[in-house]
């Protein structure tokens, strides 16, 4: 009988990271007929020099990434500047928050070989539509496999001190993802561009190719055994002499553009019911899955009310149920209010503020426990999801986390997934998270006609075991929209493994300390806790912060373990953040995307 997984394993590996019908074809003009000066998104048209420029910030030195301003159309992104300014076109060329935010998630798939995103991985969406003033959640994240009846028993382990460490290969691995699925309703619903025109920089990438980055190849390097596993795997990300892929190497997707042609013609239909489906069943049976068409053809996106919370003036809202990501960070910011963080002063200037920073973002550990352990645990408390969003049970969880019966996991780990934030001309915002959830193209390493099939099911057995087979896996994402007296004015979105204390940190920043959005994003932050486990009943955290950015003294003063780490190690700690603030009185839109990250913010 297989030993069920830590929950600090199952962290770890879920936030490494951390909605339909067919549009009509005869509603959309052939790409090929196109002017190509006038109509396209695609990068053959933008200005001489521009797409080389975009290509080249994947290798710039950090920090970086100065905050835009504009007033007409605003795009962010926390990985590929090329990806920002395709979203930038959508705008210019008329299309709404929604169209830009999608051109820019697909065309990040592209750049990024399918590696830590994918055309069938994960997306949740907040967006706010200006004309009816209604602010709505999309869902189109993991759907467990309906014949997986004993998901304890999928093959998988995470070690947290080796990341790109081998696993067993396994088609049980692979989950039922919606991205498709819901960049499609979203268009549908928010759309004002036609479906194909999105598709079009990432067609052109695929097609044309792009010099791979250091970054990128690097990824190449370090899953080389796993790309070389499966033939169709090893024709797309290995050269045809069978070297690997190097810096600077000129690399095509010649199956993925014809796949992505197909889509944009036909719609996701291709994916979940047509021929790709057939194929992508194969593959994952093949390796020994048990996911078959019916799991795919019966995919849905939920679309639902946000869930709400008021702190003053500001209004927050994030993705609604079943997202667990939105219970954590409405807990923490809960957490914060009840522990008067701001009475201290900010965790940057106090020792103390510092500690209540540690305790307020090290608490959501509880999502990933069992509801019958919560139970155990703490017989006193209502531990479900909709009762810790109530700030009464947040100050009785502060109680719990003063006495040092404190939850926090370790959730050491790289990036996994890609943001995008949008507004257009008319006030609608756009915030995107979406996601692979899998260590760079997983360990199984299934692609099928250019789209990478992740392993997401090896770490999160557990998960699986809380659900019946075939419904949907509370996914960790944090994204949403701050209103200020009634005005939708910041929509954000976050990644990476210390997502969860970037974004709490960020909007303490604006909501309780004042600061301004290109203030909260540089502000100096807490990253990702490690933890000393050989004590299980007392593990032992050290907090870990970017060198030189915190007082010797606040460090010292909370009487934490902490530990200064350099640029270089802080892809492996980090939250990434980003989000557009719109005046309400002027309109004026300001930017930004994290210092440490190769995406950037455009606006005009």
């Amino acid at each position: 009988m297989k030993k069920p997984l830590s929950v600090s394993f199952i962290i770890g590996m879920f936030l490494l990271m951390v909605c339909c019908k067919t549009p009509s074809t005869s509603l959309m003009p052939n790409i090929d007929t196109v002017d190509e000066k006038m109509n396209t998104l695609s990068p053959s048209a933008w200005p001489h020099g521009e797409y080389e420029e975009y290509l080249a910030m994947d290798n710039r030195t950090f920090p970086d990434n100065p905050m835009a301003i504009g007033k007409n159309g605003a795009v962010t992104t926390t990985f590929h500047a090329a990806a920002s300014r395709a979203g930038l076109e959508a705008l210019k060329l008329g299309g709404s928050s929604v169209d830009a935010a999608m051109t820019a998630a697909l065309t990040q798939i592209a750049l990024n070989a399918g590696a830590v995103i994918s055309y069938f991985g994960i997306i949740n969406m907040v967006h706010y539509d200006a004309s009816t003033g209604e602010i709505v959640s999309m869902d189109a994240t993991w759907n467990s496999v309906q014949n997986e009846t004993d998901p304890l028993s999928i093959p998988g382990k995470v070690d947290p001190n080796n990341l790109f460490n081998k696993k067993e290969p396994s088609g049980r691995t692979a989950l039922v993802g919606g991205f498709m699925k819901g960049l499609e309703e979203a268009h549908q619903r928010y759309g004002k561009l036609p479906f194909q025109q999105l598709f079009q920089p990432a067609i052109h990438i695929a097609d044309q190719g792009i010099p791979l980055s250091k970054k990128t190849a690097d990824m190449f390097q370090r899953r080389d055994d796993v790309l070389r596993r499966l033939p169709e795997t090893k024709a797309t990300l290995v050269k045809p002499t069978g070297e690997s892929y190097m810096a600077g190497d000129l690399f095509k997707q010649p199956a993925l553009a014809k796949t992505l042609t197909k889509i944009s013609k036909d719609g996701a239909d291709y994916m979940y019911t047509g021929a790709w489906a057939q194929k992508a069943v194969a593959a994952i049976q093949a390796e020994g899955g048990k996911m078959t068409l019916q799991d795919l053809a019966d995919y849905e996106v939920i679309w639902s009310e946000p869930r709400k919370a008021i702190y003053g003036d500001y209004e927050l809202s994030v993705c609604g149920p079943p997202v667990m990501g939105s219970v954590n960070l409405i807990e923490a910011l809960n957490l914060a209010h009840v522990a008067d963080i701001k009475s201290t002063g900010h965790w940057s200037e106090n020792g103390a503020s510092f500690k209540k920073i540690f305790d307020v973002t090290n608490f959501y550990s509880l999502s990933y426990l069992p509801q019958a352990t919560l139970n155990f645990l703490y017989p006193t408390l209502d531990l479900t999801y909709d009762s810790r969003v109530k700030m009464e049970t947040s100050q009785k969880l502060w109680d719990v986390i003063q006495k040092k019966n404190n939850l926090g996991e370790d959730k050491g780990g790289t990036k996994h997934s890609d943001t995008v934030v949008a507004i257009d001309k008319d006030g609608n915002m756009t915030a995107v998270t979406h996601s692979i959830n899998s260590v760079v193209w997983g360990s199984t390493g299934i692609v099928v006609d250019g789209v990478s099939i992740g392993d997401p099911a090896s770490f999160q057995q557990m998960q699986l075991a809380q659900i019946k087979p075939g419904e949907r896996l509370p996914s960790p994402i944090e994204v949403g929209i701050l209103s200020k007296n009634g005005e939708p004015i910041l929509p954000f979105a976050s990644m990476s493994t210390g997502l969860h204390q970037q974004t709490t940190q960020s909007l303490l920043n604006i909501i309780m300390f004042d600061m301004d959005i290109e203030e909260a994003v540089n502000s100096p932050s807490i990253f990702l806790p490690s933890a000393d486990y050989s004590n299980p009943m007392s593990p032992k955290y050290t907090i870990r912060v970017m060198e030189d950015a915190f007082p010797k003294t606040v460090l010292e003063d909370s009487g934490l373990s902490t530990k200064e780490i350099p640029a270089s190690e802080r892809r492996y700690a980090q939250g990434l953040w980003v989000g557009i603030h719109r005046d309400p009185i002027t309109k004026k839109l300001k930017a930004v995307s994290p210092p440490y990250a190769t995406g950037c913010a455009l606006a005009y």
